[in-house]
């Protein structure tokens, strides 16, 4: 991620955005693979045409490594807490493959969203994990509204492959 790209509170432009009209309702819908995190293992999330978006904290015992579905990312995997991976993840729903993926659906909750408009450009804020996460024009902020806390960037290529807008923003 580059250095020069400003900090910004993701919180307060939530807000801006949601004053403005600005933020819709989105769910993942789109499988997943998913395998038992190694206790330790370190999970660099790399978007293609990107580079890295962010990296996890070392996997605690009974974490999860996820790997959405969506070659235009280059199927990017990301570090899934035990507990956050039991309730938004259903299955498994099929047998383990010989590195261990095995097929999950996603059942999480529907979440709060806003587009990073060219206005606000490119920025860099510290994800709910602590790690420092970039956000681009066209991207997602999304927000899980029984946690406002749990607010991250899913990239913009990420959230038209594995997500399904339930409700659009009233402006755009």
């Amino acid at each position: 991620m580059p250095d020069n790209l400003p900090s910004r509170d993701v919180h307060t432009l939530f807000a801006a955005a949601g004053a403005a009209g600005k933020v819709g309702i989105a769910q993942k819908t789109k499988p997943v693979d998913a395998r038992p995190a190694r206790a330790g293992e370190v999970v660099v999330t790399r978007i293609a045409g990107e580079g890295v978006e962010t990296q996890s904290k070392p996997a605690a015992a009974d974490d999860w490594v996820v790997r959405n579905r969506c070659p235009a990312t280059g199927n990017e995997e990301y570090l899934v807490t035990a507990g956050t991976f039991a309730a938004r993840y259903e299955g498994p729903l099929s047998a383990p493959d010989a590195e261990g993926w095995r097929e999950f659906r996603p059942h999480g909750p529907a979440l709060r969203f806003f587009l990073v408009s060219e206005r606000e450009g490119a920025f860099r804020f510290t994800a709910p994990w602590g790690e420092q996460m970039p956000a681009r024009p066209g991207d997602a902020i999304v927000q899980d509204p029984g946690r406002p806390q749990d607010t991250y960037r899913v990239a913009a290529v990420a959230f038209a492959c594995t997500y399904e807008i339930i409700d659009k923003p009233k402006q755009e």
